[in-house]
């Protein structure tokens, strides 16, 4: 498989159910919408889609943390999905928030200015969603300080 494609397959268990094949050897999963639709028997497109922007930033600020040869254990990530409508009526996601927690704070952690500057552009996942929606991107020390809050497209 060329290294510029991803590729997925999803076959329908029953109603929004779908079994998830990734391209890869990584495990299937299910997916599902919740009630009433479906049965919430898996995260649904819209849990996706805000976990893989949260989860790629995550990666992108652990990336740039070890590229320092800085501390990058003890991450923790937040992130929610605001739902609106479109002028048609139709319902979308207005814009994704995500809030990282850093595992240690700021003080032990060297050139943390430069990493913070930087870390998401190398987010493949933000950059693309950030093209069509918001994301409101916040940065925490592991005592709670805020260190970056930014937007991020939209």
């Amino acid at each position: 498989m060329s290294d510029n494609i991803v590729s997925v397959n999803l076959e329908q268990e029953e109603a929004y159910r779908f079994k998830v094949e990734f391209g890869s050897e990584t495990p299937a999963i299910l997916t599902d919408e919740p009630a009433p639709l479906g049965a919430a028997a898996g995260p649904s497109p819209v849990e996706l889609l805000i976990s893989a922007v949260a989860s790629c930033l995550t990666d992108s600020l652990i990336f740039a943390l070890n590229k320092f040869k800085q501390p990058s254990d003890g991450m923790r990530t937040e992130a929610s999905g605001e739902l609106g409508r479109n002028a048609d009526n139709r319902l979308r996601v207005a814009k994704v928030n995500v809030t990282l927690h850093l595992g240690h704070a700021q003080g032990e952690i060297e050139r943390l200015e430069r990493i913070l500057d930087q870390f998401e552009q190398f987010c493949t996942v933000s950059q693309s969603v950030a093209q069509c929606l918001p994301v409101h991107l916040t940065v925490m020390d592991s005592e709670g300080v805020q260190l970056k809050q930014s937007v991020l497209g939209g």
